[in-house]
């Protein structure tokens, strides 16, 4: 589908960027901001996200947490005129993507699509994108968020925001598990190659492959901020208390929670 509106594209983060400039080659006029000024790499960069949005059909979002939309939001909300498709891609949960479309001036409506993916998906068009909102809305965002991604249309608004939180519970807290099994493998005194090599030849494979990436990038700090969103169990409770175990860590890759030498809680220990 061809994109025919101008749009406005505001976080140029690691997963913002990439997923910037897929957008710069497909739209008329492409306007960015980011709250760090000097990471637009040659696109159309404007000082403050109410000018970014001024004339836009579509803004899409993608910023790191719920307190950075809001607050970003409350920027850009009074400058978006009547008939605006607002595309919200941050990972926010179904919550907070409640309280913005709350607050959306009369004739501005909103789809919640967060993504499921790495730098190196954002950059190559081939992100999964999980779309909630109205059908007419989803319609109209179709073609940008085919430029980025395979869309999953999951229901009505808050669908999307809820999606997300639910795969990535699951995938974070089996990462972590596995980071878990290969500590148990070790004090066993099985080789960790073995380990991750019978692991991989199971039913584990796909997450022994994200627990063994090392092309993609997302932090630690984001992985338990997702864990935080979806208030889940003690399951992904103990997972996200394992991972903000070790605060060096932050910034490190999901994959570096799967190494023999991962932090844990304190006070946790193996029993024989």
């Amino acid at each position: 589908m061809e994109i025919t509106e101008r749009i406005a594209f505001l976080g140029l983060g690691r997963m913002g960027l990439p997923m910037a400039r897929r957008l710069a080659g497909a739209t008329p006029e492409l306007a960015v901001w980011n709250r760090t000024p000097g990471r637009a790499e040659g696109l159309s960069e404007a000082a403050a996200p109410a000018e970014a949005v001024r004339g836009a059909g579509v803004v899409v979002t993608m910023l790191s947490d719920p307190a950075a939309v809001a607050e970003v939001a409350k920027r850009f909300l009074p400058a978006l005129e009547p008939g605006t498709l607002w595309i919200e891609m941050s990972s926010i949960g179904p919550q907070a993507a409640a309280g913005l479309r709350a607050q959306l001036p009369d004739g501005v409506t909103m789809v919640d699509a967060p993504v499921l993916g790495s730098v190196g998906p954002a950059a190559t068009g081939d992100l999964v994108v999980y779309a909630g909102g109205e059908a007419a809305d989803l319609d109209r965002a179709q073609p940008v968020l085919e430029r980025l991604g395979r869309v999953l249309r999951c229901g009505g608004p808050g669908a999307g925001a809820a999606l997300k939180l639910v795969v990535m519970g699951a995938v974070v807290a089996s990462v972590t598990a596995v980071g878990e099994a290969l500590t148990v493998a070790e004090q066993l005194g099985v080789s960790e190659e073995l380990a991750r090599r019978a692991l991989s030849a199971g039913p584990l494979a796909g997450i022994m492959a994200r627990a063994g990436s090392t092309e993609a990038d997302f932090p630690i700090r984001l992985a338990a901020k997702d864990l935080t969103l979806a208030n889940g169990g003690p399951v992904l409770q103990a997972a996200r208390t394992t991972l903000l175990a070790d605060p060096a860590l932050a910034e490190h890759d999901l994959s570096a929670i799967a190494t023999t030498h991962r932090p844990r809680p304190a006070g946790h220990a193996l029993h024989p």
